[in-house]
């Protein structure tokens, strides 16, 4: 169990019997009022984001999330086809709805962490930053390149990212899986 200030950014927590991600906590008090902690929830199972104030007598219960080691096979009308880390003939499909954005920077034969909630997958966790080859991106133009010019390059997974001028086809760019955007080349 956890108390009202130990509910931090980073924990997995049980909210009306769901497992949540605190994606932002708080802890204040207002004037002469006891303490609150006013936390944003993710749900791991919805993706819904809410807001929720713990105050100084709650108690929280901790959600028991387990991660599995999986590989991503492959992709096919919607499915998403993985294997255990070490047993390829395992094999078992998610839905776009379980995998939710971390889908377009999947590419075949990476290994990703399942998250466990009760013995069954509710999402994927992936390194937060991904290499990946740009396959496709117009030729620069001259111009103004004064307040850091961007362009629209296509990664080898299929989506499109916003890039500095000087990144060429066949260049290798690390994105950040969280926010999907570039962070630098290699």
């Amino acid at each position: 169990m956890l108390d009202y200030n130990e509910v931090k950014e980073g924990k997995y927590i049980v909210f009306e019997g769901e497992p949540y991600e605190v994606i932002g906590s708080h802890v204040f008090r207002k004037q002469q009022r006891k303490p609150v902690n006013a936390a944003k929830l993710k749900s791991l199972l919805t993706g819904r984001i809410v807001e929720h104030s713990f105050h100084s007598s709650d108690k929280v219960k901790e959600a028991d999330i387990n991660k599995k080691e999986v590989k991503y096979l492959y992709a096919n009308k919607g499915e998403y086809w993985f294997s255990e880390a070490n047993d390829p003939s395992k094999r078992f499909k998610l839905s776009e709805e379980i995998i939710g954005p971390a889908a377009k920077f999947l590419k075949p034969n990476i290994l990703v962490d399942a998250m466990l909630f009760d013995e069954r997958i509710i999402g994927l966790k992936l390194p937060i930053k991904m290499e990946l080859e740009v396959t496709e991106a117009q030729e620069t133009t001259k111009g103004n390149t004064a307040q850091g010019a961007t362009k629209m390059v296509r990664l080898e997974t299929g989506v499109e990212i916003q890039v500095p001028m000087f990144i060429k086809e066949g260049d290798v760019v690390r994105v950040n899986t969280e926010t999907g955007e570039y962070t630098d080349r290699r």
